[in-house]
């Protein structure tokens, strides 16, 4: 049956109505859940991102964050033993939450190390259980989240009561401010809490702040492309979820720098970064090296999303480059 001439007119008028409201792209675009987009990546590519963060058969792993994301792969995967193993790290890792709140392995920390510490793995963590929630998994496991939840309070407690200590500890390496933004972000999401993502926005309008004239965020002074990558991966993942539009205006700038930081080998580039790659930071005595797997995720996560085939192909080069060079 054809639409008769006034119901071309009304929806002619609805349509262009909603356009002057939220903007043609916005419309023209769809945007689909991170589940969706994680699914969408090149074939192998999440396992071959996340492997590293498989415990082993006792449940030990050498990063809880890193089995956080191995969870994530496993989930997308729809791998249920693999969640299993990875599951038990969360156990293991809330056996040594302090009175306090915070949920680190190390003990005499001095409390701006123990507020860092807890927000670098509640972001993974809660990233990683509201990943769950979204799958067909969310009944397997809901009973233990919701057990886990007073601890995840517990903890975020923590890092609301020392906002300012966050600030002051983590300015000059903005990508900890995103990370920061990112946690309170899934928190206030797992939790039901507000105030948890109000925190979340803060926090991520102090971040834009803290960018160059060029719109490159600013690690110790200058540009590092290694972390900038990270504040765009956190960043762009926790906008698929909350919504913070003034992050993703910021985004193209930054991701065309990073862009050009990539090499025709694939090999990124750290000429005159401030941080990584060109020995100014040292982890447990060796040089800090670009995490290129993070600047992969950044980069395909920004290509799915724009649905931008130059930065796709980039990733692609980048992936390529580690897996020849066996770069873990």
């Amino acid at each position: 049956m054809s639409m008769s001439p006034h119901k071309y007119l009304i929806s002619g008028i609805l349509f262009f109505g909603l356009i002057s409201l939220i903007g043609y792209s916005s419309v023209m675009q769809v945007r689909l859940s991170e589940t969706d987009y994680l699914k969408q990546f090149p074939k192998g590519r999440l396992t071959a991102l996340v492997i590293k963060g498989k415990p082993d058969a006792n449940g030990d792993t050498h990063s809880n964050r890193a089995t956080c994301w191995y969870m994530i792969g496993a989930v997308i995967a729809g791998d249920t033993k693999e969640v299993e193993r990875a599951w038990v790290t969360i156990d293991k890792a809330f056996e040594h939450q302090k009175p306090n709140g915070a949920v680190v392995n190390e003990t005499n920390l001095k409390n701006a190390a123990n507020v860092r510490g807890t927000f670098f793995y509640l972001q993974e963590l809660a990233h990683a259980i509201v990943i769950i929630q979204d799958s067909p998994m969310e009944p397997r496991f809901h009973d233990r989240i919701e057990k886990l939840k007073p601890k995840i309070r517990k903890a975020c407690d923590l890092m609301s009561a020392n906002y300012d200590v966050i600030i002051i500890d983590n300015t000059l390496a903005i990508n900890r401010i995103v990370i920061a933004a990112k946690a309170f972000g899934y928190c206030g999401l797992l939790l039901k809490d507000e105030s948890l993502i109000k925190t979340s926005k803060r926090l991520i309008a102090h971040a834009l702040a803290h960018r160059d004239k060029d719109g490159v965020f600013i690690e110790k002074g200058g540009r590092d492309s290694s972390y900038n990558a990270v504040s765009i991966f956190f960043g762009e993942v926790l906008a698929l979820n909350i919504s913070i539009p003034e992050f993703e205006d910021a985004l193209p700038a930054a991701v065309n720098w990073e862009v050009a930081r990539i090499k025709p080998s694939g090999e990124v580039d750290v000429t005159d970064n401030t941080r990584t790659g060109v020995g100014k930071e040292f982890v447990s005595g060796h040089p800090k090296n670009v995490n290129t797997k993070e600047v992969i995720f950044a980069l395909t996560f920004y290509g799915l999303i724009h649905h931008d085939e130059k930065v796709l192909e980039v990733a692609d080069r980048i992936f390529k480059y580690i897996q020849a060079e066996s770069i873990n």
